[in-house]
């Protein structure tokens, strides 16, 4: 018995290869699925089974390609209705993969079809559970993101109880666990860092898996969520009805444009065009209206956040890298590629077109600047939680996925001069982006954000906001 978790950092998603005497079987795949068409050439095996543990909010499965590449059935758990074939599992439907076995165990609260896989050996003993949403290491998944209108997230959060009461707590405490996401994922609220634990481990660290009744449990997991990514809602449905293959968007995404055909297309498609360079080359020059979103960072999650699925998309990227930006953007959904600038950024200011950029300041600068300039406004983008947990004095907070909201800029006018950080210098230069896309051009990115500032306090007035509890 061979088991591989495969980790995609910029979604903090794990899928699984799971193989036994030649079969193979694919837990949760990302869209790109050449990674386990790969693996298993490599080790002579054939992918028998592709195994959903229920319909994703934040990525695209690649359930659907990776059937079409290798035959394998499509396994969903109960309460499952999708727009193409797939085997819908009954509780405790067992799947034979070459000596071993692996039972699908369903385990409805996350949403309602959501379901685990225990794999057992040769001889019949548990030995892994993956657990998909259902279970993390450190905490539950999150009940608010049910697609059925009709169940509140008190009613997903009982469900999910009587889940973990009677089908993961009973299980032998040596029984390895392999979750679906880990720390930085949206999926829940408290995700370790850690890549697998066991069900003993997560009876005596977990909060959620501690005695407790049902009501102490729905408190607990309903409380302190953050509003879900805007994109779930879409992401989920492209899973439950279908997608175009990645290779056809691969097709229209690759095409190469020269200078001309870039404006040409931008212009008449109403095209967003969205720049994944490195945020330091991207502040020395950039394409007036141009979106920055850096690879570097997590690229798709926030490109999904804040970029409209119904535009088609032109890219200017490293050179050699629009194949992977494509590929990242796919997986969160987006299928309206128009094509590249050929030769980048580079060729475009070569070719004497109009060009835009950023200031850079950095912290110390700031804090001169905050002394005697009057129009100064420091805008803080970062969630609310961090601001809370420490801020310049000085500043406001607008999260930069509500920055797409032309209604929360009311508060600038013309002679403001506006200081933008975020917590490490990332989402900054994103929301300046955004901001000069909608006509604010008095910009300073703080380099280094929160984490610069933070470290010459005694150069700025810090504050908290404290937590209030009713």
């Amino acid at each position: 018995m061979f088991i591989k978790q495969l980790y995609t950092n910029c979604l903090s998603e794990y899928a699984y290869y799971i193989e036994s005497n030649g079969e193979a079987a694919i837990v949760d795949p990302l869209r790109d699925v050449d990674v386990y068409l790969n693996l298993a050439k490599e080790r002579g095996a054939s992918i028998k089974y592709i195994l959903e543990t229920h319909f994703h909010a934040d990525f695209v499965s690649g359930h659907l390609d990776l059937a079409s590449a290798t035959g394998a059935t499509i396994i969903y758990g109960p309460d499952t209705k999708t727009k193409f074939k797939v085997h819908v599992a009954k509780d405790g439907e067992v799947f034979k993969l070459g000596g071993s076995s692996i039972e699908l165990v369903h385990t409805p609260g996350h949403t309602l079809e959501s379901s685990c896989y225990l794999l057992k050996d040769e001889s019949g003993k548990a030995q892994a559970i993956f657990t998909g949403d259902t279970l993390f290491i450190g905490d539950v998944g999150r009940p608010d993101l049910a697609q059925n209108a009709d169940i509140t997230m008190s009613e997903l959060a009982g469900i999910l109880y009587q889940s973990i009461q009677s089908k993961i707590i009973t299980l032998s405490d040596d029984v390895v666990v392999y979750p679906g996401h880990g720390a930085g994922s949206s999926c829940g609220k408290n995700l370790s860092k850690e890549r697998a634990s066991t069900i003993g481990q997560e009876k005596e660290t977990n909060y959620a898996l501690q005695s407790q009744t049902k009501e102490a449990f729905i408190k607990a997991v309903t409380t302190g969520l953050a509003t879900p990514p805007k994109y779930f809602p879409l992401n989920a449905q492209i899973n439950k009805e279908g997608y175009e293959s990645l290779n056809a968007i691969l097709e229209k995404g690759m095409q190469q444009l020269s200078v001309d055909a870039f404006k040409q297309k931008a212009k008449e498609d109403n095209a967003i065009i969205l720049d994944t360079r490195p945020a330091s080359s991207f502040v020395e020059g950039f394409i007036p209206s141009s979106i920055f979103i850096g690879l570097e960072g997590r690229f798709a999650e926030w490109a999904a956040n804040l970029i409209s699925f119904d535009k088609t998309i032109l890219l200017v990227t490293e050179t050699g890298k629009e194949q992977e930006t494509i590929t990242r953007l796919a997986r969160v959904g987006f299928d309206k590629m128009g094509g590249y600038l050929d030769g980048g950024y580079e060729d475009w200011k070569n070719a004497g077109e109009q060009i835009d950029m950023l200031i850079d300041v950095e912290a110390d600068e700031l804090a001169m600047d905050i002394s005697f300039d009057d129009n100064l406004v420091v805008l803080d983008v970062r969630k609310e939680l961090e601001y809370d947990n420490g801020h310049l004095q000085q500043s406001m907070n607008i999260p930069l996925d509500e920055l797409i909201d032309p209604g929360t800029l009311a508060d600038f006018d013309e002679h403001h001069n506006i200081y933008v950080n975020c917590g490490g210098g990332y989402r900054s230069v994103i929301a300046c982006s955004i901001l000069k896309q909608q006509g604010i051009h008095n910009l300073r990115n703080v380099v280094g954000g929160w984490d610069a500032i933070s470290k010459l306090s005694d150069k700025f007035s810090i504050a908290k906001t404290e937590a209030t509890f009713s």
